[in-house]
């Protein structure tokens, strides 16, 4: 091979999945996807205490798959910055009465946490992704556990807090060869794999805009990318308006995402972001399904 050869070969961007598999299932990410957040939890963001009793969790869930949702997230533990912090028996007491009548809606089912015993749970209750915002280097566990449940893994880029001075791009970058280093390590497939920029999570107010706009740098890892930024409080700071009122911005964020080269969003709204999606694969396809 010749030297200009080697350099073209170096430069070459790796082929992200065409799906997000787990065993015995995939979503295709043939067109942009939309994840339903369902916060079993009293203290999130935006919709704490909300979804508490099982009924009211269980009728979110139907709306958002009635809706277009490809995944369905739950959460039983808050991860916004000053939240309490929840035993892994509370978390599990949260979860346990929903979780499985959710896996038996037929959606596949996310379970949104870093503790290892709690994605073994849930994952033999029904779940088929987990999704780690600490990127499997939390928990010493989590990345065994995931590779015995045959599931899926979404690995978060996270920090303890923000630093206006560091190179953002370059942390991510070393945070993720991590994580997929341990993901390897454990027998985790690419094809099981799915990477998180973190938006709201240890970056700057201009950091996260820069991250969002900079998606296409992370395709250098071959993985496919969910953003999560709906109703933050980086769209807040922009519109200077209350959670409830941040639906336009998340959209339009969302949908930069999507063009950028997001596979998935992770949103409180899933009609609006399903349409959304819709438009944006019509727009880049440059052909109607």
């Amino acid at each position: 091979m010749t030297s200009s050869g080697r350099e073209d070969a170096r430069s070459r961007k790796p082929e992200r999945p065409p799906r997000l598999a787990w065993n015995g299932g995939a979503v295709p990410l043939d067109r942009p996807r939309v994840m339903g957040i369902l916060n079993v939890t009293p203290d999130s963001f935006s919709d704490g205490g909300r979804f508490m009793a099982r009924e009211d969790a269980l009728a979110s869930a139907r709306k958002m798959i009635a809706h277009g949702a490809d995944v369905i997230d739950v959460g039983a533990e808050s991860t916004r910055p000053d939240a309490v912090p929840v035993d892994l028996d509370e978390e599990w007491q949260r979860l346990e009465p929903v979780i499985g009548e959710l896996a038996a809606f037929g959606t596949p089912v996310s379970i949104d946490t870093y503790k290892a015993g709690i994605a073994a749970r849930a994952c033999a209750a029904g779940a088929v992704i987990v999704n780690d915002v600490w990127g499997l280097q939390k928990d010493p566990a989590m990345a065994d556990t995931v590779a015995a449940a045959g599931a899926a893994v979404i690995m978060m880029h996270n920090r303890k807090g923000a630093d206006p001075d560091i190179d953002i791009l370059a942390d991510m970058d070393r945070f993720f060869e991590r994580s997929m280093e341990l993901a390897a390590r454990a027998g985790i497939p690419p094809e099981r794999q799915m990477l998180d920029p973190g938006i709201g999570f240890g970056k700057t107010l201009d950091q996260n805009y820069m991250v969002v706009n900079r998606l296409d740098h992370f395709a250098r890892h071959g993985l496919p990318l969910l953003v999560g930024a709906s109703r933050k409080r980086l769209i807040g700071a922009v519109l200077d308006v209350d959670t409830d009122d941040r639906l336009y911005g998340s959209l339009a964020l969302h949908t930069i995402a999507f063009v950028k080269g997001a596979a998935m969003v992770r949103v409180h709204n899933v009609q609006p972001h399903v349409d959304a999606a819709r438009i944006a694969h019509a727009t880049l396809c440059e052909h109607v399904e």
